[in-house]
């Protein structure tokens, strides 16, 4: 497993549905290091802290794995790096084989996964199809969100070694499942309730739709 590269954005202001919105979707590749802090990357801005960013949230992660699926399902090869908004590109850390509550080290930070991520309309706006919101959704590869354990320094290349795996092992292409009605939503809100590390937003999420169950 391995860092490839590290993306960060300004905020920008596009045009949607006849207003102007503000968004941090779209992330491009820095070099040398940079600071991953509680509340995220030094030099990224996080607009959006409702749905993205926080504690909970700092860092957006992505594998190359789903960069080579979608390059060959869209028609677009050699996708760039940040397309999805994702701040680390990593190899080798499929949804599938991660799961809630891993921890990882990354070059010097420590950080641990805390949720898949649940696309917005500005991930339809990015990829110029609004209909793809839904597409990614329903793919199960999503990458998830880290949560910073331990600040310090990062760089593209550096390895990424697993510390620690969560003894549910709910990986993160179940773990979508909780958000999309199926004969297993309801097992996989329960798993991922009991999961300490889960982020404190999708575990209000989530009772919420075990309650209307």
């Amino acid at each position: 497993m391995e860092l490839l590269a590290i993306s960060l954005a300004e905020a920008k202001q596009i045009e949607y549905d006849g207003r102007s919105v503000s968004t941090g979707i779209f992330k491009e590749p820095v070099d040398g290091l940079v600071k991953a802090g509680a509340f995220g990357l030094e030099g990224d801005v996080q607009v959006d802290l409702e749905n993205h960013g926080g504690k909970d949230k700092a860092i957006y992660v992505y594998t190359v794995e789903n960069y080579r699926f979608w390059e060959k399902e869209l028609g677009k090869p050699s996708l760039p790096y940040g397309q999805f908004g994702e701040n680390f590109t990593v190899s080798g850390m499929p949804d599938e084989s991660v799961h809630i509550g891993d921890i990882f080290q990354v070059g010097k930070i420590v950080v641990q996964v805390t949720q898949p991520r649940v696309p917005c309309f500005k991930l339809g706006i990015k990829m110029g199809d609004s209909s793809f919101v839904d597409i990614f959704l329903k793919s199960g590869r999503t990458g998830f969100y880290f949560r910073v354990l331990e600040e310090g320094e990062v760089c593209s290349g550096d390895p990424i070694v697993r510390l620690r795996e969560d003894p549910e092992r709910l990986n993160i292409a179940d773990a979508m499942l909780a958000i999309i009605k199926g004969p297993r939503q309801q097992e996989i809100i329960a798993k991922a309730l009991r999961i300490e590390a889960l982020s404190q937003s999708w575990r209000k999420s989530l009772e919420k739709r075990r309650l209307r169950a």
